[in-house]
């Protein structure tokens, strides 16, 4: 029985191979283990070269892998491409003639016309896989029974199933077997980054999304719409990003708690939306799901590319927060917490995803929603603030004695006041101005909120040794694969560490800077071309790091990609 063993399941675009791992995926989470998927796609309908790939292992479970123990071809290119990724004592399960493989590795040639026919061959693949691993068949008939028992019966693909299964158990049955969880552990839930993203802002209280179909974020937005009926969230596609961003504050100034989800290309028509919040002090979140650029870039794909443009966008100075979850846990909580920092700070909060993330899929724990502050309440807050208001005063919406910056917000239609907001330099009743003495005022009181905002900032975790001669240094989805360095690292040589960060801005160095500083070696660890967020740091700080591993050809940074470049530097 395996400890670990990484699957990858190779394809063109329309051969159901996401299919595959979805089922793979559901029948692992019920038999009790513990995994994670990633996915490589082209950005086409049909063709291309595709997997699906998936990690199990133990409960510490971090981060990808680039090589494989299995290896499932429903195209002769995935022989070819991928069986080269195999470990040895791997295996192929090959549609053509035996091709080259790694020294150690076996491949066995699948007979899938003769077990199905051509419609069903996915399932016969799910058959070789649910042999080769020992799963429980009632466990993997449950499942194809549940996808397809509604579109036109369950009787065929079952059927292939079974075929699979049959023909491959007496070669290999149970070869690839993986130690499930502990017995009797909780129910978890099947989730992407981009579900539970979609339902942490739900938890946090955002009740409208506006959105323009754009990969890899479309999942948010869609998620939402799904429990939106239940869940009293309005969900709004419109004619581009440009109306989306203008909708959400719209949706905002009149008292929803609001989100737009997007990707870098749709972001960059958002800005002088951004800007506008910033002017008018409205809150919204603003989920970008990076994927390479410039430009169209490669759709899908993944990156950490936008840091720069999350916190630059947009013409003139105002405060913004920018999120970075690692894992689906992360995405969920800081979801939440994006939509309470929108509402308290008045202006814009930024999670940063990105493909590699909003695609994997992991079982985990339920959530513990009575750990979640209470979602701000808009309307009861400006009755709270009607109330606070002396009797006989005139209400200023962007009252410029506010100590930090935020001032009493009332919603229009629910009282007697006038709420006025305006994209121009306005006086504290909202009135437009070209005095400049009030710009100065303004812009001075618009600027304090970032203090406030350095007061919420979640302090990055750091794992390892606590005197180390290096230290990586994450945000974001490569948590994962940093964890997996460092551990690797850690068995010959305990002298690491790593520092993550979940909140990329503001910084609050004093508590962290003084650990890199000590450090032998400081190695920046980011998905992107041009080290940004170590440009962030030296900025902020002064501190310019010697190292960095900068991945950016699409994938995700794995362990082995970060050993390899480290040992050489």
């Amino acid at each position: 029985m395996r400890d670990s063993l990484t699957i990858v399941i190779g394809g063109e675009a329309g051969q159901g191979l996401a299919t595959v791992g979805e089922l793979l995926a559901r029948i692992l989470t019920r038999a009790g283990h513990n995994f994670l998927t990633f996915q490589g796609y082209h950005s086409r309908i049909r063709g291309g070269h595709n997997t699906f790939a998936l990690k199990i292992g133990p409960e510490t479970l971090a981060g990808p892998e680039e090589g494989a123990d299995l290896v499932l071809s429903l195209d002769e290119a995935t022989d070819r491409i991928d069986g080269p990724r195999l470990r040895a004592g791997g295996l192929l399960f090959a549609v053509g003639a035996k091709p080259a493989l790694p020294a150690g590795a076996d491949h066995l040639t699948v007979p899938y016309s003769d077990l199905s026919s051509a419609r069903e061959k996915n399932l016969v693949a799910l058959g070789l896989l649910a042999a080769a691993l020992d799963l429980p068949p009632d466990e993997a008939d449950r499942a194809v029974t549940e996808l397809f028992a509604g579109k036109g019966g369950a009787e065929r693909p079952l059927a292939a199933l079974a075929a699979g299964r049959d023909w491959a158990g007496p070669k290999i049955g149970g070869r690839f077997r993986v130690a499930p969880a502990a017995p009797g552990a909780p129910p978890r839930l099947l989730m992407t980054g981009n579900e539970a993203l979609a339902l942490g802002a739900a938890a946090g209280g955002v009740n409208f999304c506006s959105f323009y179909p754009m990969s890899p974020a479309t999942t948010v937005a869609l998620s939402l719409a799904a429990w939106g009926p239940e869940a009293g969230i309005l969900v709004e596609q419109a004619e581009d990003e440009i109306a989306a961003v203008n909708m959400a504050l719209g949706a905002s100034y009149g008292g929803a708690s609001a989100l737009v989800s997007t990707s870098g290309g749709g972001f960059a028509l958002m800005c002088e939306g951004v800007s506008l919040a910033g002017m008018i002090e409205t809150p919204l979140v603003i989920a970008v799901v990076q994927r390479p650029g410039p430009a169209t870039g490669l759709p899908t794909r993944t990156e950490q590319g936008d840091l720069n443009l999350a916190l630059y966008a947009g013409h003139g100075a105002f405060p913004r927060a920018v999120l970075a979850p690692a894992t689906a846990e992360e995405c969920f909580s800081l979801g939440a917490r994006a939509a309470r920092l929108a509402a308290e700070s008045q202006g814009p909060v930024f999670v940063l995803s990105d493909q590699y993330l909003s695609d994997c899929t992991r079982p985990i724990p339920p959530f513990d929603l009575a750990a979640l502050p209470p979602a701000v309440d808009a309307l009861a807050e400006h009755r709270r603030n009607e109330a606070a208001l002396p009797p006989g005063k005139k209400y200023l919406r962007y009252e410029a004695d506010a100590a930090d910056g935020r001032s009493p917000r009332l919603l229009p239609g629910f009282s007697d006041h006038l709420i006025k907001a305006d994209s121009d330099e306005h006086t504290p009743d909202g009135h437009i101005t070209e005095d400049l003495a009030w710009r100065v005022k303004m812009q001075d009181k618009r600027l304090k909120k970032l203090n406030w905002l350095r007061s919420q900032v979640l302090p990055p975790a750091y794992f390892g040794a606590e005197n180390p001669d290096v230290i990586l240094v994450t945000w974001g989805s490569t948590l994962g694969a940093g964890l997996d360095a460092l551990a690797e690292r850690n068995r010959t040589n305990p002298r690491a560490g790593l520092l993550h960060f979940a909140q990329v801005y503001p910084l609050i160095p004093e508590g962290w800077l003084p650990r890199l500083t000590a450090a032998g070696r400081v190695v920046f660890v980011e998905g992107n071309a041009d080290g940004q967020f170590a440009q962030l740091v030296r900025r902020e700080t002064g501190f310019a790091p010697a190292d960095r591993i900068l991945r950016y050809d699409g994938l995700p940074l794995t362990a082995s990609y970060i050993l390899d470049r480290l040992e050489v530097r």
